[in-house]
Parts: structure tokens; sequence; C-alpha cells
């Protein structure tokens, strides 16, 4: 928590203590309490996705995707789309077994597909699913959303100098070109 802002101690009250009035500090993640009383840490309140008119959350999307048990990590970023305004894009992590066996693919992702619909709704499954053997982190473990970004829409990925391995992006982008799994 930082202690103010240098020269402007109202604008930093009116950032960090006025949403939810003096008592509580508000810096922008999201949590909830479990059934047991565990704090689960959600990300990013304003890390949302625009589909179709309906405000998606992006830790939404993945929370459901690592409840189906054959995905270890997930990662979704919203995508321009010229009839939803956004697409959801997902990256996973498959586990063990799952990730070995690349002639279920299709069917592995369509599962993944139909699990999102289940939790969350039909307006939340992804557009596109793909499977990934690493995501782009930084050296402090954070995903790096902006490069899965620049993959989803096709562009050139940006400035990769502060991830933890920077060939992850390569892996990434060859797997783009061999094919992945997208809503019929």
């Amino acid at each position: 928590m930082l202690r103010g802002i240098w020269g402007d101690p109202e604008r930093y009250k009116e950032t960090y203590w006025s949403r939810f009035g003096e008592k509580y500090y508000f810096a922008g993640d999201g949590a909830k309490y479990d059934a047991d009383g565990n704090i689960w840490l959600l990300g990013r309140v304003d890390d949302v996705m625009n589909v179709s008119g309906h405000r998606i959350s992006t830790t939404e999307v993945e929370s459901a995707l690592v409840s189906h048990p054959t995905v270890a990590e997930a990662a979704v970023v919203g995508a321009s789309d010229e009839t939803t305004g956004q697409g959801i894009v997902a990256f996973v992590i498959l586990r063990g077994s799952a990730a070995n066996d690349e002639s279920k693919g299709e069917e592995a992702i369509k599962a993944l597909r139909d699990h999102v619909s289940k939790e969350i709704g039909p307006i939340a499954k992804p557009r596109q699913i793909m499977v990934v053997e690493e995501l782009p982190k930084t050296r402090s473990g954070k995903i790096m959303r902006r490069l899965l970004r620049d993959v989803a829409e096709h562009r050139e990925v940006g400035d990769v100098t502060t991830l933890a391995d920077s060939a992850v992006m390569d892996l990434i982008s060859q797997g783009l070109e061999k094919g992945s799994s997208s809503e019929d």
C-alpha cells in the first residue's frame, strides 16, 4: 500500500480510500471469501471484455477453465470481433496426459468451451482456445496479457524484454501457425 501521491494528498484519498468509504483501501483488485473462509484473489476488477454488450471478467472465464480437470493454467483476453465487439480468446496449458494426447485435441477444446458455457453461460464460451506449453510471464510471475492480445488479434508481438523467457512467445506463435480451435 502506498503512503500517498506526492504533492496531491486529496487525489490519493479520492483514488484509493473513497470507493467503499474511508475504512477500506481499494487498489483495483478483487477478492472473495469461499465457504471455508479462505480469501481468493480474483485479479483486476477492471479487466473485463465487452461481448455483445455483456461485461465478462477475464478472471471469471479463467476460473471456469481451470476448474476443468484437464486444465493446469489459463489466460484469457478479449480480441476485436466485428460481430460481438470482442471475442473471448483463451490460452490454456493442459495437465499431464491431456497435454500429450494430440489425437483428442479438437474434442478436448470442445469440452472446454462447453464447460465454460455451463459454468458461466453461453455468452462466455470462448471464440478460440489455444493449447500452449507455457504462458508469457514476467520475472515476478505475472502473465503478460498484452502479448497474448497481440497474438489473438494477429498483430506483431510487442516488447518482450520484461518476460522471464522470451522464447515462450515464439512457441505460442508457432502454435498459432499450426492452427488452433475456433468456434464453429
